[in-house]
């Protein structure tokens, strides 16, 4: 355990070296989040009646902009996918850890770096513009108590659903067609786009029994009330099961997938 947690301090270190990177992905962000929030200023101003109203949504579109490097299903590592692929591999399955979870704390400290430089500016900025335009703080404490919950199970959640996505690599050689399938459904599924609660009901209904809107959707309504604290701590033990079930899944197939790897070129 101490050498993951030790790598794992390593990882955050070396990611937060790029500032500038930081600085762009903060800029595309805010910008990105204003237009959002205009179009739903456009479709709200037309008396619709949904299940989230505009200040719930704005808050939304913010937290979402903010925690976009900790939760959003793009952010792929693509040295895992690289090493899949080129054979590499091949190095890591030699040394005296557990490949899974080696993989599994370094897409999770790639997260925690970008998170770590993009969220607090977004929030401060957002925080201080004017209503309707402003991010409202949360309807109670308890609210962000389990919004905080919520979302750092979140992270763990979207890194088990990328550790699959990668794993797809050991079986076609080149994961980039399917993967990026795969990351559109749980993009759109997880509220990446827009707040499940906007999805076509049956839509609604399938992402009940799926991991998917318990990775940003869940944290983001808990954090404005639109979701309530009862079925808010209720999903939180969804989390806890859907984390347990994406680790021991993905490591099963990995162990699966290395007694019979093949090396290309190799």
């Amino acid at each position: 355990m101490k050498l993951y947690i030790n790598y794992f301090k390593l990882r955050i270190i070396t990611f937060l070296q790029y500032r500038t990177s930081a600085i762009a992905g903060m800029t595309t962000q805010f910008f990105w989040g204003m237009m959002m929030i205009f179009i739903y200023m456009a479709f709200y101003s037309s008396d619709t009646s949904v299940g989230i109203n505009l200040t719930e949504i704005v808050a939304y579109t913010w937290l979402h902009q903010a925690c976009y490097g900790l939760l959003s299903v793009r952010q792929n590592d693509r040295e895992i996918a690289e090493a899949i692929r080129d054979g590499s591999v091949a190095y890591e399955i030699v040394r005296p850890y557990n490949l899974y979870f080696w993989w599994y704390i370094k897409t999770i400290s790639k997260r925690m770096a970008n998170g770590i430089l993009r969220i607090w500016p977004v929030v401060v900025v957002a925080l201080l513009l004017p209503s309707p335009y402003g991010l409202v703080l949360p309807s109670s404490l308890e609210n962000f108590i389990l919004f905080l919950i919520s979302l750092i199970l979140g992270i763990f959640i979207v890194a088990g659903l990328n550790m699959l996505v990668y794993i797809i690599g050991f079986y076609t050689y080149n994961e980039a067609g399917i993967g990026s399938i795969l990351n559109s459904v749980m993009e759109v599924l997880s509220g990446g786009l827009v707040p499940v609660v906007l999805l076509p009901e049956f839509i609604q209904k399938m992402t009940y029994y799926l991991p998917f809107r318990l990775i940003s959707d869940l944290p983001f309504r808990v954090y404005t009330d639109n979701i309530g604290i009862y079925e808010g701590i209720c999903s939180i033990g969804l989390q806890v099961m859907w984390i347990v079930i994406l680790i021991v899944l993905g490591n099963m197939i990995v162990k699966k997938s290395l007694k019979r790897v093949f090396v290309q070129g190799g």
